[in-house]
């Protein structure tokens, strides 16, 4: 069993003249629980339509558990995939559906789907299309997590939940993936969601990688450095300023460190978040575009 759910290679798809994702290169290593984040328009969806089959690239590949996942019915059992808009038999009810899932799927439990759909007080035999939107997302993600996939792709799938389903859908993510194993590539605009259950994180900009690894070996790498006002050069232990603000006397930085990790006795370091390395990264790719290298567990 490869240790690998999801590896892309130079992974590019174009709508007429523009790429909605191009040179994207990243490993996902299995049993991981991954933060997919960039603006809209950043290429996400595109990614996550590649990796479940629904599109096939222009350039480059993915593979799905080394496995080519277009019309791929060995590979396409072991996934599932939520999209953003939830997309549901409307005149079904939840019961019809988990009943449903159980004919379809290979591996089905249907207990997984009702307990989250019966806590959450949603009817479970009024069709999902007089639900409300939070509703029928909860429903979707119940769904998604009965067939007990290797691999779970989410798009956006807390965007219409109120905060207390948030946490509650996050816990039994947190939990099925502790049981099972299963390799999750969560795409989301809250970042804070995603540092309380994230183990590694993907940023696209403008169609490509800008960052990919281990959270841990993220927040490791940077520092935000405040020190005297100076350019971004010369300034020990950096190997890369990614965004910088100024006052007439005081530099702020966000940077990566190199293996030496030594800074200059003049500036002073503090540790970052995730959200700072997201917003640093997204507001330097307003400016300059390039393809970060793959960072390997």
């Amino acid at each position: 069993m490869t240790d690998t759910a999801l590896e892309t290679s130079g992974l590019g798809k174009r709508y007429g003249r523009g790429w909605a994702l191009q040179d994207c290169s990243l490993r996902l290593p299995a049993g991981r629980i991954a933060g997919l984040v960039g603006p809209n328009g950043a290429g996400k969806s595109t990614l996550l339509h590649l990796a479940v089959g629904l599109l096939r690239p222009d350039a480059g590949r993915v593979r799905v558990f080394g496995a080519d996942p277009h019309a791929n019915t060995d590979v396409l059992p072991d996934v599932g995939f939520v999209a953003q808009d939830t997309p549901l038999y409307r005149d079904f009810s939840a019961t019809d559906l988990i009943a449903l899932g159980g004919r379809l799927n290979r591996r089905w439990d249907a207990a997984f789907a009702r307990d989250p759909v019966a806590g959450l007080d949603i009817p479970p035999d009024k069709p999902v299309g007089a639900l409300s939107g939070g509703q029928r997302a909860q429903v979707a993600l119940a769904l998604a997590m009965a067939k007990r996939p290797r691999l779970l792709l989410l798009d956006e799938p807390v965007a219409a939940l109120d905060p207390l389903a948030r946490r509650s859908f996050m816990q039994a993510l947190m939990g099925m993936v502790g049981e099972s194993g299963t390799t999750v590539l969560l795409s989301s605009h809250l970042v804070a969601d995603l540092e309380r259950v994230c183990d590694h994180l993907v940023v696209l900009q403008r169609s490509h990688v800008r960052l990919a690894g281990p959270v841990d070996d993220l927040l490791d790498g940077h520092r935000t450095l405040v020190g005297p006002r100076t350019g971004p050069d010369g300034v020990p232990g950096v190997a890369e300023v990614i965004a910088a603000s100024h006052t007439d006397r005081q530099s702020t930085l966000l940077v990566r460190t190199d293996d030496d990790g030594r800074l200059g006795r003049d500036w002073t370091q503090h540790d970052v978040s995730l959200e700072d390395i997201v917003l640093g990264y997204l507001q330097a790719g307003d400016s300059r575009t390039r393809t970060a290298s793959d960072v390997t567990a």
